[in-house]
């Protein structure tokens, strides 16, 4: 199997370096072990993720690559902050989590954000595209910014993007099309500017040219600030394009992790074999014997 099969529908996309030697000798910026969360009681119990250890460091790019149902995005949520740990520990910037109260949580979101799968439930339909990105500029310290200075910042997010402010200024996000609001998410990133990304499926719901031209936007964004960046997929041969290390769940357990290079190209675990076998290859015909 190629890789330039498995990818082929993202052909636009520049391949990201791998530069693992450089990155092994920066600081961690997200560790964890023994992370499990355990959802229900007694007899009804599932582990959603089971005593999982991950360490990332500042500026690599990450994929966590899994089916539905491997407890990927429930810990892409505990990263977040958005639910509890049942057991383990998280440690940022080398140090134990605290989000024992808002206002330690709300600080710990400056350093961590997110870009969600589904871009019509991110936003508060409430709010238009304006007091959007003024929250962003304002939690980052900037609400004392001459209104000028303020609509400078939103016209360069949304440059950046490839979109205008003057077209969605007194918008509401619902009147964009999905490809738009997922360029508005990474528009709030480049507000922010986070250490951390958390991409859950960002790509998923929209065609592959807007596709390619995101996830190139990310790494650029990458490249910028030198923000960590963990995409959480199901794509295999996108994890391998794009990634420096790699992950792979099954289960809630993490059964392989190393260089991108290593997971995909010489896998051990068998369902990462799997993964792999199951991409249909362009010149070859589809093996459909283990569906």
């Amino acid at each position: 199997m190629t890789m330039h099969d498995a990818c082929a529908v993202d052909q636009h996309l520049t391949l990201a370096p791998k530069r693992i030697g450089d990155l092994e000798n920066r600081p961690l910026c997200l560790s964890g072990k023994g992370v499990t969360k355990v959802f229900g009681t007694g007899a009804k119990q599932t582990v959603a993720v089971d005593h999982v250890d991950f360490a990332f460091h500042e500026g690599e790019l990450v994929s966590i690559v899994g089916e539905s149902g491997s407890g990927k995005t429930t810990l892409a949520k505990m990263l977040l902050g958005l639910i509890s740990v049942t057991q383990g520990e998280i440690c940022f910037q080398g140090k134990p989590r605290d989000i024992s109260t808002s206002r330690k949580k709300r600080e710990y979101w400056k350093g961590i954000q997110a870009i969600f799968q589904d871009p019509f439930s991110a936003f508060n339909v409430f709010n238009k595209i304006d007091t959007v990105l003024l929250d962003c500029i304002h939690m980052t310290g900037g609400r004392g910014l001459p209104h000028a200075k303020k609509v400078e910042m939103m016209e360069e997010a949304c440059c950046f993007v490839n979109l205008k402010y003057a077209e969605l200024t007194n918008k509401y996000p619902f009147e964009l099309s999905g490809g738009q609001m997922q360029r508005l998410m990474i528009a709030r990133v480049f507000l922010l500017k986070p250490r951390i990304l958390v991409a859950d499926e960002p790509t998923s719901m929209i065609d592959a040219c807007s596709r390619a031209t995101i996830l190139d936007m990310l790494l650029q964004l990458r490249d910028e600030i030198g923000m960590t960046i963990l995409f959480i997929t199901h794509d295999i041969g996108l994890a391998y394009y794009i990634s420096d290390s790699v992950y792979i769940m099954e289960h809630g357990k993490i059964v392989e992790q190393g260089t991108a290079d290593e997971v995909i190209l010489t896998p051990k675990a068998p369902y990462t074999k799997r993964l792999i076998s199951d991409v249909p290859k362009i010149y070859e015909p589809w093996d459909l014997t283990t569906v």
